[in-house]
């Protein structure tokens, strides 16, 4: 099946909460536990009309990958340089969806002058943001109940710094160059 990553509309709303509450609820169990109090706080502002006002938003850039003309993933990255959406339908994982979203989510990262990413991962997620050169820089509890690791990757050399000891390139515990 062909893949298209394209910037989302309002009119995507609806199928992009849709993906937003199934990856939570579907994907995430190791993260929430099936609690559901954090079920509960985790989807509540994961309503169509509040994905429309992110997708909205002058300060946010909002991704759909889209396949056989069904919205399967989302992704959203503030002008702070936080990546703070990047779900995907059960069924869409491993295919390249979200690989390809993370991809277009740093392009645009980069057109807007942004030198590093960051992101709070769930333990279901991990694995993934690490494979796409994410580094892990401590736990952060989540609002809504859930143990988060915090990421970043650094999107400009500057962002790196030169080991003393061996000499060899090594990222710093956390590059905060946005705030510059």
């Amino acid at each position: 099946m062909s893949l298209e990553i394209r910037i989302a509309t309002s009119a995507d709303a609806v199928d992009a909460c849709t993906v937003l509450r199934r990856s939570i609820v579907e994907c995430c169990a190791l993260d929430h536990r099936h609690d559901p109090a954090i079920l509960e706080a985790w989807l509540g502002n994961k309503t169509p009309q509040m994905v429309a006002c992110w997708f909205g938003s002058p300060n946010n850039f909002a991704l759909v990958a889209v396949e056989a003309g069904a919205v399967v993933g989302v992704a959203l990255l503030t002008r702070a340089g936080k990546l703070a959406l990047c779900y995907l339908l059960p069924e869409a994982q491993r295919r390249g969806a979200g690989a390809a979203l993370v991809e277009q989510i740093e392009t645009q990262a980069r057109q807007w002058g942004i030198k590093a990413l960051q992101l709070h991962s769930t333990a279901s997620g991990q694995a993934f943001f690490a494979r796409h050169g994410y580094t892990e820089a401590g736990q952060v509890r989540s609002p809504y109940g859930v143990q988060t690791v915090f990421c970043w990757k650094a999107l400009d050399p500057a962002c790196l710094v030169t080991g003393e000891a061996k000499g060899d390139a090594r990222r710093k515990r956390f590059c905060n160059c946005n705030s510059a």
